[in-house]
């Protein structure tokens, strides 16, 4: 600078600046950010793993994760998760006393495909005078309609008023507007013993209704199934040592393709007893692109990749079992 003709003073003044932004610039200041928010997350979902799953499931849609995915570890750790109901449940998920003492998370209407935060609303501003008795009651006092009421007996949110969900269709079915002579007419109809859903029928309704379950994970209902096709579970991957071959199957929640990774597609498979990697290299993502984009339900023949407790299945042929899961729907975070 000074052989450029600027004056030592700026030339001194010049220098400070960019040695005060090289202390504490752009890495530095993001990393130090970055640390901070990692810091808190992971001590939120240690020591407040509930409140910690409420949040999350509160800022949807965000990040890698699907509720399904969330809510499945909050399980795995031992936090309490509560349906959807029109007798407690507001928009927002919340925290309620739990059965051990620790706080339990209530799903809220949020969690309802399609569901209106402005209906979800009436149904709370209906509810606070005193609870619903009957699914009249609730589309009287909170001015629901047809479509309202479907979508909560879909999500079984009426259980406390019907049962289950063949029940609450049914009834749903029979409420009819009313003008405002009859609106406090009580209705009186014999309600048919409806069989309760099987357990395959619900989690196919909870995931379409919902995208998640509350009731066992789709893989332990194939998981003796899988055993006979010699799939191995995540639990089991986990005591596998390093460079031992493999072969595993599951849903299918994320697929990654960072640009800076040469073409490799990272795969995120999960089952009942937790979660798994799978790395895919380009000559494999080319030969096995309809396997690779095409599975709910992924079977991978692999090498497990370890390093201490991080363990990766580097991928050598993928298999589409998606068939197996019949109508079951799921859903993945594709290249976010």
């Amino acid at each position: 600078m000074l052989a450029r003709g600027l004056s030592a003073e700026f030339a001194e003044q010049v220098f400070n600046q960019i040695r005060g932004f090289g202390e504490y610039g752009f890495p530095e200041s993001h990393s130090a950010s970055f640390a901070l928010l990692a810091y808190v997350s992971a001590w939120l979902k240690h020591h407040e793993p509930a409140a910690f799953l409420a949040a999350l499931l509160n800022s949807q849609p965000m990040g890698f994760y699907a509720p399904s995915q969330l809510v499945q570890d909050a399980r795995r750790h031992h936090v309490e998760v509560r349906p959807v109901d029109v007798m407690v449940s507001t928009w927002m998920s919340t925290l309620e006393p739990g059965a051990d003492g620790k706080p339990a998370v209530r799903l809220g209407f949020s969690m309802v495909r399609g569901f209106a935060q402005k209906t979800a609303d009436r149904i709370v501003a209906a509810r606070a005078p005193g609870s619903f008795d009957s699914i009249d009651d609730l589309a009287r006092r909170a001015a629901l309609n047809q479509r309202d009421l479907r979508q909560l007996a879909a999500a079984n949110a009426l259980v406390a008023l019907a049962g289950h969900r063949r029940t609450a269709h049914w009834l749903v079915a029979g409420v009819a507007p009313t003008t405002p002579l009859l609106e406090q007419a009580p209705l009186t109809e014999t309600i048919p013993l409806l069989s309760a859903p099987t357990e395959g029928e619900n989690l196919v309704t909870d995931y379409a209704s919902t995208g998640l379950t509350l009731g066992r994970h789709p893989l332990a209902l194939l998981r003796g199934r899988l055993k006979r096709m010699r799939l191995s579970s995540a639990a089991e991957l986990g005591r596998f040592p390093h460079g031992r071959l493999a072969r595993t199957a599951g849903i299918v929640t994320g697929r990654q393709r960072p640009g800076t990774a040469s073409g490799v597609v990272f795969v995120t498979l999960e089952d009942e007893t937790g979660s798994m990697n799978v790395i895919v290299w380009r000559d494999l993502v080319d030969r096995q692109h309809r396997e690779l984009l095409g599975s709910s339900l992924m079977g991978v023949y692999g090498v497990v990749e370890r390093e201490g407790e991080v363990i990766h299945i580097v991928a050598q042929r993928l298999v589409d079992y998606s068939a197996l899961l019949g109508r079951l729907q799921t859903a993945s975070r594709d290249f976010h």
